[in-house]
Order: structure tokens, then sequence, then C-alpha cells
């Protein structure tokens, strides 16, 4: 099939795109490099240097594709907070303007990557689709406006989309730097330079990991699938860590630093709804792929 991958250079997009390619199929990537990176672009790809915030520019690119995967975004909250607008333009308009594009081309379907910060602090866990969402950080509000522009897509112009939330990826790849990067990477970064761990807050703030190739599967089982399109789903291990604990796995050696604004205070998805729309289920735990990691 010939598939378009949105952020094919990001971490994960850019292992999505070898997967694809290992499976033979003709993969277009659309990657502004912002946040991507060069090495990470496989050369049996064709990749188009593009801005989605640029509609005229990526239109033409979907023409002929069976199936969009749209990865590309302004990841992580702290950067959303500092830089609202920027995050609005690439993680809402962009979106859109994926959306139409795959419309006025008539995509046969659209897997959109949401993000599990849009439930915020809720009462019970696990976290299931139903639940309100309780935004805590303009990039949280942004990727649950795609959610929703998805829906009406779909409910409107019977755009075949479907929207996975996904919980803390973390796996080779990863960013070790900078404001996009994860704790897990940053974790593992300072191990090897011999730095202690910097936690922050009190580190008793649980997150549910999920590992980057377990993420690539359930895009591919719900670009296969024909039960999921208009759904929302969770992709989570159905696990959590503290931020303690996970450092735990890597060095005694830490620090605290002060708690950071717009951050939830435990996640933990409910992912019955991947095990019985998509046949999805985690094979890779944090603590197991920690201990494959040379530390």
């Amino acid at each position: 099939m010939k598939l378009l991958v949105t952020g094919g250079a990001g971490f994960i997009g850019s292992n999505l795109v070898d997967e694809l390619v290992r499976q033979k199929h003709q993969v277009l990537i659309i990657d502004n490099l912002s946040t991507g990176k060069k090495e990470y672009l496989n050369p049996k790809a064709k990749f188009y240097k593009k801005d989605i915030r640029d509609y005229k520019s990526i239109k033409p690119l979907f023409r002929g594709v069976n199936c969009v995967f749209h990865l590309a975004a302004q990841p992580r909250i702290q950067p959303s907070i500092i830089n609202p607008a920027e995050s609005f333009d690439n993680n809402v308009l962009g979106t859109f303007n994926v959306f139409l594009a795959a419309k006025e081309n008539k995509i046969k379907k659209v897997i959109y990557s949401a993000s599990s910060s849009a439930y915020g602090d809720q009462k019970k866990l696990p976290l299931t689709e139903d639940m309100a969402p309780d935004c805590k950080s303009p990039y949280a509000l942004f990727k649950y406006m795609g959610e929703e522009m998805a829906r009406l897509f779909f409910q409107l112009y019977g755009l075949p989309v479907i929207s996975l939330r996904y919980f803390n990826v973390y796996g080779e790849r990863q960013s070790v730097q900078g404001a996009y990067s994860t704790v897990i990477g940053i974790f593992l970064k300072q191990k090897k330079e011999g730095k202690p761990l910097t936690i922050v807050g009190d580190g008793n703030q649980r997150r549910d990991f999920t590992y980057v190739k377990d993420v690539v599967r359930a895009n591919i089982l719900a670009m296969k699938s024909k039960k999921v399109i208009g759904h929302l789903i969770n992709i989570g291990s159905g696990q959590n860590y503290s931020v303690n604990e996970v450092a735990k796995f890597i060095d005694e050696n830490h620090i605290f630093i002060p708690p950071r604004p717009g951050e939830s205070r435990v996640t933990l998805a409910d992912i019955s709804k991947a095990k019985k729309l998509l046949g999805w289920r985690p094979k890779t735990m944090l603590a197991d792929w920690l201990k494959s990691v040379k530390l």
C-alpha cells in the first residue's frame, strides 16, 4: 500500500516508518525537521521536507495514498506553556490541514496520534476513553482538539479517522535533551554522563509508560482493522510506576527539583478497548526494557 506518515523523522514516526518499510509498503514522509532528525529518515521512504501548517504544499502529497498516519506535532507540555501560539499552530492548525487534505483526496483511513494528557487528573482509575477531558496545559487541550476534529470530520464528512491516545511513550530514539525530552530519556542520559538523576517534584507522580514498538504495532493494527473507524482508543501498558521507582531502576543517585505546572498526577490506561477492537496488548513492559538497556 501507499502510506503517508507525517512526522516520519521523529521519535515515534521514524520507528513506524521503519516497520512499514520492512513490511514492503510504499512510504512517504512529511516532516519539517523542527524536532525530527535527518538520521532517523529511512532511505527506502520518500521524504518531503514540508510543514503541515502549509496546506497548499502538503495537499498534493496525499494524492493516491491509502492510509495517513498523523504523528507530526509540537510535542510535550512545558514547551506549550512557554509558547502556546506555536503549539496551537502545529497541533491544531496543522492537524486541521492534514484532515482537510485527507478529505479532499478521499483517503481511505487516517490514524491520528492523540495524547493521554487530555485526561488530566481524574477521580477514578484506570482511565477510560469515555471520561470527560481535564486538560491542564495548552498541549493537552490542542491534542484533544485534534480528537474533536477527527470526530467531526468522521461524522460530518465521512472521513475514516481513528484516534489513538498514547501514554508516555519511551524507547529507541526518544529525545534525551532539550525541551522535548522524556523523563526516561533524561534519566538515561544523566546516568551515562555520571550525573545525578533530576526528579521533578516529590517523584510520587505515577505514569503509564508505553514502549514505542508497541505503539507502532497498534498503528499498524488500526490500519488493518475495519472495526475501529471513528473510535478513540487508549494505547498504554495498563501498569504505572512512580517517577521515584523509575529512577531506582536506573540509579540511586538523584536530586529533586521544583514541580512543573500543567502535568497530571497519575496516569493509568484502561486498555480493554484496544484488546477488543484491535486485538492489541503491550508486549514490552518498562522494567523489562530497562534491564535490557546498557546503563
